[in-house]
């Protein structure tokens, strides 16, 4: 693709493709820490995540941009906002959410039930979506997956950026972990906004595994349309950093026990002042990118073990 006629610039590095905005201002890296805040149960957590949307709702007027979490860490929250949708009760609310989704696997048709769309749909519900202000998936079913990935910044820089980024912990190997689906090594940059980045077979299992704890609805032709797909979309660093608010949970280290080590090591590794080795850390560890963004919360059970 030619990102020449748009705003956005092109960067490549070992076959990962980073999208930037053109006139992107310099990102100072500084290190806001993390202080995790640990609640007692799932249905807790995501009280608490709605919570947050409450305050935001609170402190502006008018539209709010959210980034939807998918897989395990987010569903009690995805419920709750589901309930409410069919009780009608925050239906202003409701109607002021521009709702996008951070990450996706392609090429995978969108039916596919390994789609975090899919997932949304089931447990959010039609009422939901009938009642939100707009809804933008990553496009996964294109042969041109850059444009269509410049299309979704487009929108998403067109209603003024993310108020809150709802956001996972993903392990990795090394202890290191992915935020979104920005991997180790993958050349992420402080300006990238979004990336395609080649898939491997730990992100797949990954993947494919948390959605069958979660209770998705998935069948054989599904998986295997998904365990063939070549590419992650995501989101990047300028979208974690920027966001007005970084909500994070953290809530399957039972079914995911290496989180127990990655968290810990996000947690407990400062950002180098030295900008190149900050840089080199957050390459080879790219969750502690959430340490950049000022205004994060980090939801999270005992049993992650901080």
């Amino acid at each position: 693709m030619n990102t020449d006629q748009t705003s956005f610039s092109r960067d490549e590095e070992n076959q990962n493709v980073w999208l930037s905005k053109k006139n992107a201002h310099t990102i100072t890296l500084t290190d806001h820490g993390i202080t995790p805040t640990i609640l007692n149960t799932e249905a807790e957590v995501g009280q608490a995540m709605l919570n947050e949307l409450y305050a935001t709702a609170e402190a502006k007027e008018g539209e709010i941009n959210i980034a939807l979490l998918g897989g395990r860490g987010a569903q009690e929250l995805h419920r709750l906002l589901g309930k409410l949708a069919e009780t009608g009760e925050k239906d202003e609310l409701l109607g002021r959410l521009n709702v996008f989704t951070q990450d996706a696997l392609a090429p995978m048709g969108m039916a596919n039930g390994f789609s975090f769309v899919r997932d949304f749909e089931r447990i959010l519900g039609d009422a939901f979506f009938r009642k939100i202000k707009s809804f933008t998936p990553m496009q996964t079913d294109t042969e041109d997956l850059e444009s269509a990935l410049v299309d979704y910044l487009n929108k998403l820089e067109a209603l003024g950026g993310l108020d809150i980024f709802f956001i996972g912990h993903g392990p990795e190997q090394n202890q290191a972990s992915h935020l979104a689906y920005i991997k180790p090594f993958s050349g992420a940059k402080p300006h990238h906004m979004a990336g395609l980045i080649p898939i491997s077979s730990s992100i797949l299992e990954h993947h494919i595994s948390k959605f069958k704890a979660g209770g998705s609805v998935v069948n054989e032709h599904d998986e295997t349309e998904c365990r063939s797909a070549e590419y992650i979309l995501t989101l990047g660093p300028a979208a974690i950093i920027q966001a007005k608010k970084v909500v994070q949970s953290v809530v399957d280290a039972d079914s995911a026990p290496a989180k127990v080590k990655t968290y810990a090591k996000v947690l407990n590794s400062p950002i180098s002042n030295d900008s190149e080795e900050a840089l080199q850390q957050l390459n080879a560890n790219p969750g502690l990118w959430i340490r950049l963004n000022p205004n994060t919360k980090s939801f999270v059970l005992p049993n992650l073990g901080v």
